[in-house]
């Protein structure tokens, strides 16, 4: 990047943040501290109003901005979303534009949208894994980050796993999450005084109460990440995989590949995994090409899952005679 690039882009960084130190501008440019100063009194020198506080940083002075571009809470919501699954799912090809594009985007949004985005930025986080994706309503994603952003307490019907019908709960949002092939709420929930994991294809009548909450100092969405990783992700998995079907099963597999091992017409696998229902049932789809070895659990789960498709298509299960 040439100077002149840079210090467009710098007016950008500064115009996107409400405060922002040198240092984070040098690790933003990979340039040195001194190199920012420079360019900050270029900027100056050019008839920019940047304004310093000592111990705080750098901020444009109130009132001045670039020629705005009009984006609604809702579309500047949209843009971020695309950006965090531009970066986690493709290649850097992509991503180094799409991370410049969102900055000048986000330098020319009012103010109130900019904090919008720092709180969603805050609140979202996308854990990729094997399987294919429950589909979730456009409009309670929407209505969600909108309540992440402002803090609003939801009221909403929730179906729990079991059977019965949906109980009715009034939450205090606080993440949202992608995993296990299904978006996430992380709440507050009043009904059970306590955080808790609501899958948002299981959400009903998801309305905003207006009311505001305030903030959860005792909880961080990160750490909850950083928990759920250490309960569900590194769990090994060994199974084998038919000549036929191995292939397949590798082009699918988005995890870890720990070890593989042929044993004549029979691929052996150790992968690392989550210990989560949707993986018996993605194994369970590869059929006779597929025996789950370890761990013991998961490969009781798969053949219970078995059983009951057998069921459902009237055959019996087969007993062994004594």
């Amino acid at each position: 990047m040439n100077r002149i690039d840079r210090l467009m882009a710098t007016l950008l960084l500064l115009q996107g943040r409400r405060v922002i130190t040198a240092e984070e501008i040098a690790a933003h440019f990979e340039i040195s501290v001194r190199t920012v100063y420079r360019d900050l009194a270029a900027l100056s020198e050019g008839g920019v109003p940047v304004v310093a506080e000592a111990g705080v940083g750098y901020s444009l002075l109130n009132g001045y901005s670039i020629p705005p571009v009009m984006f609604t809470a809702e579309e500047a919501s949209a843009l971020f979303m695309g950006g965090e699954l531009v970066e986690h799912l493709t290649d850097r090809s992509l991503q180094a534009p799409m991370r410049s594009a969102l900055l000048k985007i986000r330098s020319v949004l009012p103010r109130s949208h900019q904090d919008q985005l720092d709180r969603l930025e805050q609140t979202t986080a996308l854990l990729i894994s094997p399987g294919h994706p429950r589909g979730a309503d456009p409009a309670v994603l929407s209505q969600l980050q909108a309540a992440l952003a402002r803090r609003q307490v939801l009221s909403m019907d929730y179906q729990t796993g079991g059977e019965g019908p949906p109980r009715r709960r009034a939450v205090e949002p606080l993440g949202l999450i992608h995993y296990a092939g299904a978006w996430h709420l992380i709440a507050y929930c009043r009904l059970r005084s306590d955080y808790r994991d609501f899958r948002t294809d299981r959400i009903r009548n998801l309305a905003a109460t207006g009311e505001i909450f305030g903030d959860h100092a005792d909880f961080s969405v990160r750490d909850y990440i950083e928990k759920w990783r250490a309960e569900h992700l590194g769990t090994e998995v060994k199974v084998r995989v038919s000549r036929s079907a191995s292939g397949r099963f590798r082009r699918a597999w988005v995890g870890a590949i720990v070890e593989e091992d042929w044993h004549g017409d029979w691929l052996h696998l150790t992968v690392q995994s989550e210990t989560c229902d949707w993986l018996a049932g993605w194994l369970l789809g590869f059929g006779m090409e597929l025996e789950v070895l370890e761990p013991v659990a998961l490969r009781e789960r798969v053949g219970v899952m078995a059983a009951d498709v057998a069921r459902r298509y009237g055959i019996p299960s087969k007993t062994t005679p004594q």
